[in-house]
């Protein structure tokens, strides 16, 4: 199966258009005023998946099968205080809170109505009828109750395709994430109908994803060893999204980084971004005597020779397996709110494309608040030159080391 640009566009037209309705059709339900938040596309391995909804929280959701034009299933999960927000504006009262009853009911019409947007969205971009099942109303703390049963459902090594939507209200509470988890056959047809004929081949961006996670766990070997800050890589996702809606991702408080752009097969930018916090630690790790203006001299040069060897260990893998040459430029200091941070590697990429594979990584600390944030966003034509010339089986044998041990660093 070959990911073809042009036919993920086309997935990611869905996704957008599926939320535009289902948010219209909630407002109207419930008279809540809502917005579409961020829609992206999100290759994820079913172990992030499952960490992701495993946080102990109780959770209610609504389940649908699809068929005809595109096989699959589409759950939207709600946390239990949205679910009780849901039924206070639906039967306006309080509810029995064990969401039996009328409470399930609310709910399940409200995941209904809301799938019937998503999905008449999808087929009016596909030009097709999807027909769907009746909805099943699940609870439960961990992914089991809601992935568990599914052919659909990846295991903990697969690649899988999700649809990522975020309805946002306004002046209320009501999370949720939505999840549609086509069947691989059905996704590949749908992709061979849209696409050009070029492409990624699915296993050799399987095999990329791979080594992004040997990289991202080479910076949290980084960071641990020069700031002696124990981290680890807490989330990571492959992103392909709109260029335009990469800023939205980032937050619009002030973060301190570095950013880089690198050149070879591929090319592009990778960025370092900490909240002014998790900075501070940093400088105050790293710079004996650390000034009283973190962010001067000593700490721009001590936060500028970690990233250094962050981007060393990030990109020296992928040279070694696509046994190419990756050059880094120096780094970039960055003292900004999000947005502004990435705007120049949007409209220097959007020149000459319109969607951008990223991979998303954080980084975060076992036992004091401290992240960091990875974004590397390749150019999306040497990209593909890049992974047809994959050879998937060299990722597990790949040297990801920096080229000098971090122990030998020049301290700033």
């Amino acid at each position: 199966m070959k990911l073809d640009v042009n036919a993920l566009g086309t997935f990611y037209r869905m996704a957008r258009e599926g939320s535009g309705l289902a948010a219209g059709r909630l407002t109207s339900m419930t008279g809540v005023g809502t917005r579409v938040g961020v829609t992206k596309l999100n290759f994820m391995r079913g172990s992030e998946i499952r960490a992701e909804i495993d946080d102990g929280r109780e959770k209610v959701g609504v389940r649908v099968e699809l068929s005809a034009g595109l096989a699959g299933h589409s759950i939207i999960i709600f946390d239990r205080e949205a679910a009780e927000e849901i039924t206070r504006t639906l039967l306006q009262e309080q509810g029995t809170g064990d969401f039996s009853g009328m409470d399930q009911s609310a709910v399940t019409e409200v995941g209904q109505i809301m799938t019937n947007g998503f999905i008449d969205g999808w087929a009016d971009v596909l030009g097709t009828v999807i027909d769907v099942s009746t909805p099943e109303f699940i609870e439960g703390r961990t992914a089991e109750p809601f992935f568990g049963d599914l052919d659909t459902a990846p295991s903990e090594e697969d690649l899988a395709l999700l649809f990522r939507s975020q309805i946002e209200a306004v002046d209320t509470e009501i999370g949720y994430k939505h999840y549609l988890l086509p069947e691989h056959e059905s996704m590949a047809e749908i992709l061979d109908r849209q696409s050009d004929g070029g492409g990624i081949e699915y296993d050799k961006l399987v095999g990329f994803d791979k080594l992004a996670q040997q990289g991202a766990t080479e910076v949290a070997n980084a960071v641990t060893t020069l700031t002696g800050i124990e981290t680890e890589v807490d989330i990571r996702r492959l992103n392909f999204v709109s260029l335009e809606t990469i800023p939205e991702e980032i937050s619009d408080e002030p973060l301190v980084g570095v950013a880089f752009s690198f050149d070879g097969t591929p090319s592009g930018y990778l960025l370092f971004l900490f909240d002014e916090s998790s900075a501070r630690e940093v400088v105050e790790a790293t710079v004996p005597s650390p000034p009283e203006d973190e962010f001067g001299e000593m700490g721009t040069s001590a936060i500028k020779e970690l990233g250094n060897i962050m981007a060393s260990g990030f990109l020296d893998g992928w040279a070694n397996v696509l046994d190419t040459t990756i050059d880094h430029s120096t780094p970039e200091f960055v003292h900004d709110v999000g947005p502004a941070v990435i705007d120049p590697v949007v409209i220097d990429l959007g020149e000459n494309q319109e969607y951008a594979f990223v991979f998303d990584t954080q980084i975060e600390a076992d036992d004091r608040e401290f992240d960091c944030d990875i974004y590397a966003i390749p150019d999306e034509a040497d990209l593909e030159r890049a992974l047809n010339d994959l050879d998937v089986d060299r990722v597990e044998d790949a040297k990801t080391t920096a080229e000098f041990p971090v122990d030998e660093a020049e301290s700033p």
